[in-house]
């Protein structure tokens, strides 16, 4: 059940009186890799198969999805990924709540994106409407995050109650789908710190829009990787913080 529902009181100048609100649902999730419990991550729960992939290849974990040779998810929220060729996953474990972010990346710290794509600002500014969704306006505890193409269609989109596990659901679901990552752009409804734009350079996307805010470090993560990192994207302005030369003919 990705809403629940629930009886509420407002109080407000004209007295209270009975409502209901619809609360989004966040469940935990034990991540298993070849075995060794590595994450217990708070996440909505759908689109759980996307979120492994995306995990694995976002935080460094696999080099690439070929690395990964199963997933599969029982019905004790636990799920299983086998991969090949790394030996130190399972020296670390990550408690994630729904709003941190990862923390394996010392290793990925000279992470580069190799990929000289650029994309126009207006398709940045008419793509803004895909972030959008039902369940944000029914709950407002939301977050989205989409993949999308020079264009502007929208390849890949995830919702989840973290930032962080809606980007590697919609990163997850490309990879599954067989889309490249480095010939888009990544649009996410939240804060990007360093950690959520190295997830992007771990995936080769060469940029991160966001309707919000970057952190310090997140600016500083995408000068140092290449990635044009988009903040206060609207349809009628955005700022930006590094790699301008992206978004051009």
């Amino acid at each position: 059940m990705f809403h629940q529902q629930y009886d509420t009181v407002i109080i407000d100048k004209n007295g209270q009186h009975q409502s209901s609100f619809t609360a989004a649902v966040e469940e935990t999730f034990e991540l298993y890799v070849n075995n060794a419990r590595i994450a217990s991550i708070l996440a909505s729960p759908a689109q759980l198969e996307q979120l492994a992939v995306g995990y694995l290849v976002c935080e460094g974990i696999v080099s690439a999805p070929s690395d990964i040779t199963g997933v599969s998810i029982d019905d004790q929220n636990r799920i299983f990924a086998t991969i090949t060729g790394n030996e130190d996953f399972d020296l670390w474990f990550e408690i994630r709540t729904s709003g941190c972010i990862g923390v394996n990346r010392e290793h990925n710290e000279n992470v580069k994106v190799d990929s000289d794509m650029h994309f126009l600002p207006g398709v940045v500014s008419n793509s803004m409407h895909h972030i959008e969704s039902e369940i944000y306006r029914s709950t407002r505890g939301t977050h989205a995050a989409c993949l999308i193409d020079r264009d502007g269609g929208c390849v890949a989109r995830a919702v989840d109650v973290g930032r962080h596990n809606a980007i590697d659901k919609a990163i997850g679901q490309a990879l599954m789908d067989g889309i490249v990552p480095g010939e888009h752009f990544i649009l996410s409804t939240g804060r990007q710190p360093g950690g959520m734009v190295l997830k992007a350079a771990r995936a080769g996307i060469p940029m991160v829009v966001t309707k919000t805010a970057p952190l310090n470090s997140g600016i500083e993560a995408a000068r140092r990787t290449g990635i044009c990192l988009v903040g206060f994207a609207t349809i009628d302005s955005m700022t930006v913080f590094a790699n301008d030369w992206r978004l051009g003919e």
